[in-house]
């Protein structure tokens, strides 16, 4: 399997900037439950190298570092396997990769990581996976029952079709502004796994009769055909 997470934020130029992490994905059986070992491949972007300095020194070391991961039967629960070990090998990385480019933050970056709680790496590591797995998706609304948000639930053969709209603020040249998220999922209901999810923030116009988009994150699976 592929897995793509996109996001595409507004830079200070106006137009929106791309920014993609594409990673393959193993299942194997364990039990009763999985383990997954997911390689981040690559990572794509468009926006000038300094614009994605500090992301790409935290995510640069961890291309070709296959992270496992342990998903419970039903899928509501994923976690890391030897997540100590992944980390000292992460940190390692940065480490070294910053001595080797001259860039003295990539230590402070390094120590940083290690400086947070254990709960909180874990969590940093899993955001992905666990947005893959419906059930461990804690974002996706079981009912259409949601204080502040209007939510619709549609069934269409296995899949199953879940919007969300939300409402907030959100600051834009020292004012809040009136900002509108759309969130869309589709669920293998066979699979329990998320084929797609896209997220969309827009900022309302005074008036109420336009929406400007200022970030957009699409996270979309494709199952490649066995040959």
């Amino acid at each position: 399997m592929t897995y793509r997470v996109t996001t595409r934020r507004i830079g200070r130029e106006g137009s929106l900037i791309n920014f993609s992490l594409v990673y393959a994905l193993q299942w194997q059986r364990v039990g009763r439950g999985y383990r997954l070992e997911a390689v981040l491949q690559r990572i794509d972007s468009d926006a000038r190298p300094e614009v994605t300095r500090a992301l790409s020194l935290m995510l640069d070391p961890l291309v070709g570092e296959p992270i496992a991961y342990l998903v419970a039967p039903d899928g509501s629960r994923i976690d890391l396997v030897d997540p100590d070990g992944l980390w000292e090998r992460v940190t390692a990385r940065i480490e070294a990769v910053g001595a080797k480019a001259g860039r003295p933050e990539a230590r402070q970056l390094a120590q940083l990581i290690a400086a947070l709680p254990a709960a909180e790496r874990d969590k940093l590591a899993t955001a992905d996976i666990r947005a893959l797995v419906a059930p461990a998706n804690g974002a996706i609304p079981l009912s259409a029952q949601a204080d502040g948000a209007s939510i619709s639930i549609t069934h269409g053969g296995a899949l199953q079709t879940i919007a969300k709209v939300e409402r907030d603020s959100a600051p834009v040249a020292g004012a809040a502004k009136p900002l509108e998220i759309d969130n869309l999922w589709t669920v293998d209901t066979a699979t329990g796994l998320v084929m797609r999810e896209q997220r969309q923030s827009w900022i309302v116009d005074a008036e109420g009769d336009g929406r400007t988009l200022v970030e957009e994150r699409v996270r979309a699976l494709e199952i490649v055909p066995q040959s």
